[in-house]
């Protein structure tokens, strides 16, 4: 059998540069204060085109068909910029759900694993790994980058540093058995994975995209209602325009926030795996 690298005494995991206090513009906004803000740009841009409509219909009717080729290209780009911009986000929220899903398997199994180890080894550990759930079960209802995640994280790292050191324990009093060194592997993982989740939720949509989307669906906004003054047309269109618009950057927003807004990671694996471990231990210790 393979020789299995014995564990050290310290271990830690490194935060993602996200989640170490690098502010994102629109991120650090509340969910009312991002709402209005991207309301105040939209009605505002679209109200300024309105305006300048009317007062270049009394100007001149020359200008009618230039402005509808203009506002009918920056349509077609705004459309797939927001489509882009959608996708992006959407990748990172299954990316960060799948990091969760991943993560709680990685913590069952170790603790599955460790009902394997000899005593003392492995109740100190089966203690060790609920609290360890728990604050991962923690971390789904804080925001990414604040003081409570930092704060809670470095509490998990804390635990994996014991966890690593009873492992060695267990590997010192039977260094041939099979159960010690699979309780190693899966530990690895579960430590792993903890730096998968924590950079899936630092990786979010770059800010230049979202402001590219924000400001260009106000200006192409914004020159269909010059469009619409300009041939003396109902708002209505462009009232129906500016309601879809707004509820796709919404949408897109909505979903690169993943503790905050309406659309949030289910934090369901956690919740099952700590009824779980509530359950008596599927295995004995081994003699």
């Amino acid at each position: 059998m393979a020789a299995v690298p014995r564990p050290r005494q310290m271990l830690s995991c490194r935060l993602p540069g996200a989640l170490a206090g690098n502010a994102v513009l629109f991120f650090s906004l509340s969910d009312w204060t991002l709402a209005l803000v991207i309301l105040a740009v939209i009605a505002v841009v679209t109200a300024a085109g309105v305006a300048l409509g009317r007062y270049l219909r009394k100007k001149s009717e020359e200008l009618r068909e230039p402005y509808g080729a203009l506002q009918g290209a920056l349509l077609g780009v705004v459309a797939l910029i927001l489509a882009f911009g959608l996708t992006l986000a959407v990748g990172r929220y299954e990316d960060r759900r799948a990091a969760v899903v991943t993560e709680a398997n990685a913590i069952g199994t170790t603790y599955l694993r460790a009902q394997l180890l000899a005593e003392p080894v492995r109740d100190q550990s089966m203690v060790l790994l609920r609290d360890y759930a728990r604050l991962a079960l923690r971390v789904s209802s804080q925001v990414p980058g604040s003081a409570a995640m930092l704060h809670t994280v470095a509490a998990e790292q804390t635990i994996q540093r014991q966890l690593w050191g009873l492992a060695g324990q267990a590997l010192d009093a039977a260094p041939t058995a099979t159960a010690p060194r699979l309780y190693v592997e899966s530990l690895n993982e579960m430590i792993d994975q903890l730096t998968v989740r924590l950079s899936a939720l630092g990786n979010r949509v770059p800010t230049a995209v979202l402001a590219l989307e924000l400001f260009g669906a106000a200006a192409a906004l914004g020159l269909l209602g010059l469009y619409l003054a300009v041939l003396g047309r109902s708002w209505l269109p462009m009232l129906l325009a500016a309601a879809l618009v707004t509820m796709l950057l919404l949408v897109t927003f909505d979903l690169d926030r993943p503790i905050r807004g309406l659309i949030n990671i289910p934090s369901t694996p956690y919740q099952s795996l700590l009824a779980s471990m509530k359950q008596p231990p599927a295995a004995h210790p081994r003699q």
